[in-house]
């Protein structure tokens, strides 16, 4: 096998063209790590890895941290606002410097879609995909996955709806082409203004009313930072139309649970009371998301 194709497949730069047989493993590896009850198996201690972050990011940024450090890797945090970034280094020259200084495999946000791929195909160490602009966010649509699993037993058959800023959302995306691959129904729910056109071709679009009779509603952080000019009125408009209120999601079939990938616009997308009633699954995504990176992670960097 050459160096560029075992790249390729220690790398995670989506899941548009992973294998569904890829995903399941990387869930089973998942669940192994979850059983695990020590917190530190230092089997990767040999090992470094790099977080860059262009993009700023809190949980995504912690989450792999903490997955790396349970696997004993050695971590190096790369802030793009202290670096020579700023000072008009190339993204690529970064990377390539980082690179050169023998890390074993890079965990990489960004800002812009597309840059990655280029990357990828110039980089010799593992990629991992923590965000790549509105395009793809493998991992958090794995731990989305991995909490769907645990609850329903598997995926196929069932139905998935995906409500709010789909325009702007790299996880609609990376959902719907995971969950496809394991057989579930995935339909979008938006207002016109954050609708994604291209994507109707592969999940419908719907009304709120229908949306809510999936077995999975998955509400969307309205990303008001990417918004150049208002999409609605005001946020209380939002959520008359597009929110899940707690009337709404007392509505809800009793076995349909309640998801979102954080972080949460409180009253906005989603009631406050409804951020962790019963049937929401909010802060077990978070938790999962540990187990999922270190499946990642051990992928990427194992010999």
């Amino acid at each position: 096998m050459s160096t560029a194709t075992a790249m390729k497949d220690r790398s995670l730069l989506g899941l548009k063209d992973i294998s569904r047989e890829e995903i399941l493993s990387i869930l089973d590896r998942a669940a192994y790590w979850e059983s695990q009850s020590e917190k530190l198996v230092p089997v990767l201690n040999r090992k470094f890895a790099v977080n860059m972050f262009f993009e700023n990011s809190t949980r995504t940024r912690f989450s792999f941290e903490m997955a790396q450090k349970r696997l004993g890797v050695q971590v190096m945090n790369f802030s793009a606002a202290a670096s020579s970034v700023e000072k008009g280094e190339s993204i690529y020259d970064t990377v390539r410097t980082l690179e050169s200084m023998g890390v074993d495999a890079g965990v990489i946000r960004l800002k812009p879609s597309g840059v990655l791929q280029e990357l990828a195909e110039r980089i010799n160490i593992p990629l991992i995909n923590a965000g790549d602009g509105n395009n793809e966010h493998p991992t958090q649509a794995l731990l989305d996955l991995y909490t769907m699993r645990k609850v329903f037993g598997e995926l196929k058959g069932l139905t998935v709806s995906i409500i709010g800023d789909i325009k702007h959302s790299r996880v609609a995306r990376s959902d719907l082409w995971a969950l496809q691959k394991l057989g579930a129904k995935v339909q979008y729910c938006a207002p016109p203004s954050m609708a994604a056109p291209e994507l109707a071709e592969h999940a419908p679009y719907v009304s709120m009313d229908e949306a809510l009779k999936a077995d999975v509603v998955m509400m969307l952080r309205v990303q008001l930072e990417r918004h150049n000019e208002g999409l609605f009125k005001s946020t209380a408009e939002y959520r008359e139309q597009y929110g899940l209120t707690e009337k709404r999601a007392a509505s809800l079939s009793g076995h349909t649970i309640i998801m979102h990938p954080a972080p949460v616009n409180r009253n906005v997308e989603i009631d406050d009371a409804v951020v962790e009633c019963e049937r929401s699954l909010i802060f077990k995504q978070m938790a999962h998301g540990v187990p999922v990176r270190m499946a990642v992670m051990e992928r990427a960097l194992k010999d």
